[in-house]
């Protein structure tokens, strides 16, 4: 187990929070403590744009709270009917991730003693407003997320599961049912993928010379993912087709097993190039990607000419089809690493010696 930097942002900020409250002596500290469980972002950008929505949210419940309790009083059937009401609101606002903050600043009002009651609910309010901002100061100052190396670390393992399952199937020696349940989890894995590059996406740079180079590393790292994709869509096509492939000819299956082996270092070499830890010319590497393009148009053609089944040739089709998408992502992938590096030399490469935030 690995004590990752959100887990390490949220116990910062409870202790931030009721730190703040006791030294304001403010009574009931703990919600300040409940308010910064909630508010702490995995991102400094998320961190900005959530306070807002969190300060709304902690106002919208403070005020459905003080509206019943003159209205109706505090009677708990009253609070549950004024959470639904808070909730309605926070939905047609389109602000629901406030929610739950906004129903602990409800309750916490609303179960104020009658005696000074105003008095009480502004307290409360404060003190779930000061757990806000104490949660906001830690996610600015403590351990701000990079997650560019994450994001590109997790490229890799992913790429270099899929080439491991490749390079397996393309010799029948992958076992059918362990091989789809692999497939499965990779596509759970690529889905948390998505996740880190969004967070990636919303990071923000100051200076104008690292926001030109941002702006072409997310085009980078989307179409890196879009490639691991379709490598991964070549497996699938090669588990799904098995049998057909089983069947081909020797000499075609020999041809074919050639070229998606080709592909699969040619992506292993463009990944390790990005890392500055290999050298290649771009324009052989071009040349030698638009070269596997005609090969495998030409593999293609000569099967239609000598083998006369409609069904398996439709299949082979269709793998033909994945491997030649692989290869042309592979093609703009190289093209965009070569583009990237030749504007902006200093971020032209990424570094992995950087901690893995959480």
């Amino acid at each position: 187990m690995k004590l990752g930097a959100r887990i390490l942002k949220t116990g910062t900020a409870i202790v931030l929070a009721l730190f703040l409250a006791e030294l304001l002596k403010l009574p009931s500290p703990v919600f300040a403590g409940i308010a910064a469980i909630f508010a702490v972002q995995p991102s400094i950008y998320r961190s900005y744009l959530t306070i807002v929505e969190q300060i709304q949210g902690n106002i919208i419940g403070a005020l459905c709270a003080i509206l019943f309790y003159q209205l109706f009083g505090n009677h708990f059937v009253i609070i549950g009917l004024a959470a639904i009401i808070a909730i309605i609101i926070h939905l047609r606002l389109k602000i629901e991730n406030t929610i739950s903050l906004s129903l602990v600043t409800l309750v916490a009002i609303m179960v104020a003693p009658e005696d000074d009651f105003y008095s009480f609910a502004f307290i409360r309010f404060i003190t779930i407003l000061l757990g806000i901002l104490s949660a906001f100061l830690i996610n600015l100052a403590l351990l701000p997320p990079k997650y560019e190396t994450k994001l590109f670390k997790s490229i890799m393992e992913i790429t270099g599961e899929v080439i491991k399952w490749i390079r397996i199937s393309i010799y029948q020696a992958s076992d059918h049912v362990e091989l789809k349940n692999d497939i499965e989890r990779i596509k759970e894995r690529l889905i948390r993928l998505d996740q880190i590059f969004l967070f990636y996406k919303e990071e923000r740079n100051f200076l104008r010379k690292h926001r030109y180079a941002k702006m072409r590393k997310v085009v980078l790292y989307r179409h890196m993912i879009a490639t691991v994709r379709a490598s991964l869509n070549v497996l699938k096509k090669l588990h799904q087709y098995e049998n057909d492939l089983s069947l081909l000819p020797g000499h075609f299956t020999e041809k074919l097993k050639g070229c998606i082996e080709q592909l699969t270092i040619s992506h292993e070499q463009i990944l390790i190039r990005y890392t500055g830890k290999a050298k290649m010319k771009h324009e052989e590497k071009i040349g030698e990607l638009d070269s596997m393009k005609q090969s495998l148009l030409k593999l293609h053609l000569q099967y239609l000419k000598e083998e006369g089944d409609e069904q398996a040739a439709y299949h082979i089709l269709q793998m033909m089809a994945a491997v030649m998408e692989y290869n042309e992502h592979l093609l703009h992938l190289e093209k965009l690493i070569n583009s990237l590096q030749s504007f902006h030399k200093g971020e032209g490469h990424v570094r992995l010696a950087e901690p893995d935030p959480q």
